[in-house]
């Protein structure tokens, strides 16, 4: 069985003990996390949607919360001694999937 949740803005396709990285979230390692907005759940035959999902959850655990990669931004501009770096890494939370239900 499967789920698609939503979460900081961005969707995800969850199964049973899958692990996602998304947005920070608030909370210590080891602690439950449920996600109330679930678009959609599939099992490999049907597929509900909609009002049909309504009241389905999806639970997990939260791993760890850490930075993520450092993503480099680099502007110049030719012929004008115009040059800018910076650097920026972006929290992101560990969670390991547990129940769809």
């Amino acid at each position: 069985m499967f789920a698609v949740i939503k979460t900081g803005g961005k969707q995800y396709r969850v199964a049973k003990d899958d692990v996602i990285v998304v947005e920070k979230l608030e909370g210590d390692a080891g602690a439950k996390i449920t996600f109330d907005s679930v678009l959609m759940t599939g099992d490999g035959k049907t597929v509900k949607l909609g009002k049909d999902v309504a009241g389905v959850k999806v639970t997990g655990e939260l791993i760890e919360t850490k930075k993520g990669d450092k993503v480099t931004v680099f502007k110049k501009r030719r012929r004008n001694t115009y040059r800018r770096k910076i650097g920026h890494r972006q929290t992101e939370s560990h969670i390991k999937i547990t129940a769809i239900g």
